[in-house]
């Protein structure tokens, strides 16, 4: 009588490599659902693409300087100016593509100050709820969200010297309070959690409780947050150099570029249309990604259906 041997499974556990596979795997599914944040990430890596190689990419990068060239002021877009050139001769396209460092470089600093100084003052406030550090921290919380954000950073930018660092700082300023409210809101309801009072049974010091335990359950809003508010640093960027206290010239920016072609609409229309555009594509685009990261992070949703 012949004897059916029956196969045994695979007990074996994946290896990291394949469980960080799948992970991505994952992530990218249900990042890619939306097929709006796939267009996002387009846009972002295609800006910062330009932005680095602004010098190779442009087609006339001495017009990113001091340059003067009256016998081509004005020009209309055409196949030797893409996008028409200046009232003083210089193009549009290429001030544009150098415009995208700054552009970036503002909301890369002022998240990198902003986002640890609010998420730190929040987690404080927040594991130490009812105590007098919760409402030193959250009542100067409040002042700095009383005052309308843009606002606040004219004035500050009023007071120091113009340029693209002292932008940066103003902005840096009225920014850390959102993240501040944000984090002290979940902390002050994870610290009542069973994983965090047992980490105090048994000893466990005040910094690996606020870092190792509450810490990693904030991360998911905090990310999500930093993507969409890249877009609003930008456009508050945007507003500072239009009314002349962000990058001074002949460094190009886009909000200068937009106030500059105002005084010349609607006959040359280029001047401010091009610009503005392009701020309304980078905003779009990062507010995309913003969707798709709080798409992929999300919990609780099969993430196959």
């Amino acid at each position: 009588m012949e004897t059916k041997v029956q196969a045994v499974p695979d007990l074996t556990l994946p290896s990291a490599t394949t469980r960080l596979r799948t992970g991505l795997q994952k992530s990218w599914y249900k990042f890619s659902r939306n097929k709006l944040s796939v267009i996002g990430l387009a846009i972002v890596l295609s800006v910062i693409f330009l932005a680095i190689f602004a010098p190779y990419i442009s087609p006339y990068p001495q017009h990113a300087k001091e340059l003067v060239d009256y016998n081509n002021a004005g020009l209309s877009p055409s196949s030797k100016y893409l996008l028409g050139t200046d009232n003083i001769g210089r193009d549009i396209l290429t001030r544009i593509i150098f415009s995208l460092r700054g552009a970036l470089l503002m909301p890369a600093m002022v998240l990198a100050i902003a986002v640890p100084i609010g998420v730190l003052f929040g987690l404080l406030a927040g594991y130490y709820k009812g105590t007098w550090l919760d409402t030193s921290i959250m009542r100067l919380t409040d002042i700095f969200l009383a005052v309308p954000p843009l606002i606040l950073a004219l004035a500050i930018c009023a007071v120091l010297k113009p340029n693209l660092m002292n932008s940066m700082i103003a902005v840096t300023i009225m920014w850390w309070p959102w993240y501040c409210r944000l984090v002290y809101g979940m902390s002050s309801s994870l610290r009542n959690e069973y994983f965090v009072i047992a980490a105090e049974l048994i000893g466990a010091s005040k910094i690996h409780i606020l870092f190792k335990e509450i810490l990693p359950n904030c991360l998911s809003p905090i990310l999500t947050k930093m993507a969409l508010d890249v877009g609003w640093v930008i456009l508050i960027g945007a507003a500072l150099s239009f009314v002349g206290l962000g990058e001074q010239p002949p460094t190009p920016a886009l909000g200068q570029m937009v106030s500059d072609g105002s005084r010349y609409m609607p006959d040359m229309w280029w001047m401010t249309v091009f610009p503005s555009f392009a701020i309304v594509i980078i905003i779009l685009g990062f507010n995309f990604l913003g969707d798709g990261i709080r798409d992929m992070l999300s919990k609780g949703e099969n993430e196959y259906e």
